[in-house]
Parts: C-alpha cells; sequence; structure tokens
C-alpha cells in the first residue's frame, strides 16, 4: 500500500492547492490543520513525506518537526511565510529537509517533493553496514555514533553531515556539495550551515572522548574525513 503525503497548514485554500497538484502526480495525500493533528495524522498513517507550515495556532510548525524526529527520518518538506534565514537554521538544526516561502510556485513544490523523496530512496539503499574509525563507529541502520563504546547524540542533520564523509574517507567535499548531499538542494547563501554542523559534530565527538580532527578543513575548499586523525 502506497504510503501518504501529510499536508499540515491551517489555512484550507494552501492544503487544497497542494493537494490538487500532488494528487495530479499520483501521489495520495492525508491533511491535518493542527500540530497535535499532525502528529495524529503522522502516527496513524505512517506517510512518506510531510508538507509541514511553520506557522501553526498553539503548536509551531518547529515544534511538531522536532516531535517526528524523535521517532522517524521521514522527508519534512516546511512552508514558511517568511523568508527568515534565522527560521530556516533553526528548521534544518531540527531535522527539516527542504524550505519553501510562501507564497510558493506549485510546481516547484511538487518538483521539491520528488527530489526529497528521491533522495530518501537513494539513502535507503546505501549500504547499511556500520562503519569503524579506530574508537569511532557509526551506525547508519540504528543512526547511532559511539566512541570507544560512549554514545554521541547528534541531531538528524548532524549524523548525516557525518556519515555523508564517513563513507569516502579522504575525499574533499566542497560546501556546496555537502549542501546537497545531506539536505538535497544547493541553498544559496547556506554554506555557513555547513560550517556550524560540522563544528557542532566536532565539539561532541571530543566530549565523548574523541577528536575533532576525523572532520578535517581544506582550507578554500571544504571538508573530508581523516580515518586516523593526528589530533
Amino acid at each position: 500500500m502506497t504510503r501518504p503525503i501529510l499536508i499540515v497548514d491551517d489555512e484550507a485554500h494552501i492544503r487544497e492547492l497542494v493537494a490538487h497538484y500532488l494528487t495530479r502526480e499520483g501521489f495520495t495525500v492525508e491533511h491535518a490543520e493542527t500540530g497535535p493533528l499532525a502528529l495524529d495524522a503522522f502516527a496513524k498513517t505512517q506517510p512518506s513525506l510531510v508538507v509541514l507550515d511553520i506557522m501553526l495556532p498553539g503548536m509551531s510548525g518547529t515544534e511538531v518537526c522536532r516531535e517526528i524526529r524523535k521517532t522517524s527520518m521521514v522527508p519534512i518538506l516546511m512552508l514558511t511565510a517568511r523568508d527568515d534565514i534565522v527560521d530556516k537554521v533553526v528548521g534544518f538544526e531540527l531535522g527539516a529537509d527542504d524550505y519553501l516561502t510562501k507564497p510558493f510556485e506549485p510546481k516547484e513544490l511538487v518538483v521539491r517533493v520528488k527530489a526529497l523523496q528521491r533522495r530518501a530512496q537513494a539513502s535507503a539503499e546505501q549500504p547499511s553496514g556500520a562503519l569503524a574509525f579506530g574508537p569511532l563507529r557509526l551506525d547508519p541502520e540504528r543512526r547511532e555514533v559511539r566512541v570507544a563504546g560512549e554514545s554521541v547524540e547528534l541531531r538528524p542533520k548532524e549524523f548525516d553531515l557525518l556519515l555523508a564523509l564517513a563513507r569516502h574517507p579522504g575525499q574533499v567535499f566542497s560546501r556546496e556539495q555537502l549542501l546537497n548531499t545531506v539536505w538535497g538542494y544547493d541553498f544559496e547563501g547556506f554554506s555557513r550551515t555547513v560550517d556550524v554542523h560540522v563544528q557542532h559534530v566536532r565539539d561532541k565527538l571530543q566530549a565523548a572522548g574523541g577528536s575533532a580532527g576525523w572532520i578535517a578543513t581544506v582550507w578554500g575548499v571544504g571538508y573530508k574525513f581523516e580515518e586516523a586523525p593526528s589530533s
């Protein structure tokens, strides 16, 4: 049975517009107009993707995103009425996969939905075996990171970033490549987001007794993963 796309927006005409264009492309959809109803619908239908408005009454879209990420890595496309970089960075920190600013072109939304689903499928087809580099162990299937047996709590995008680098030791990735690989789009002006996430991962690995040097900076280019860091 095909899993539906969950559309969460308190504006009925937005829900209907998005549903119209998605069903035309062969998707099935479910609707919710508030955060609590969205979480109920999510639990019941286990959607393949969530289109989530950030400005919901009572329980915000960022809160809904946070709750979903506690149990699922389903792709989340957030809608916002403001082209606010702070809102977007917060959303990405919580695990959102993409953003679209209202008013939006429905055809662009469809393109982004398809891109997110393709990326989710490609990720699911990646080898699921654990990766080990000295005391560092990454388990893609369980989405766990451990240093010398100690669990390291990474946020969804932090984990995805570390995994993307660790799967290709020694390969240099530009910030733009990492944005495309981890977030799924070349977000103009968001290269700083990569730097922030890298720093967070380094700090957490070091706090667990590991090395910040597993992620090495390649000046003027980007980052690479070092199997045996010098520090």
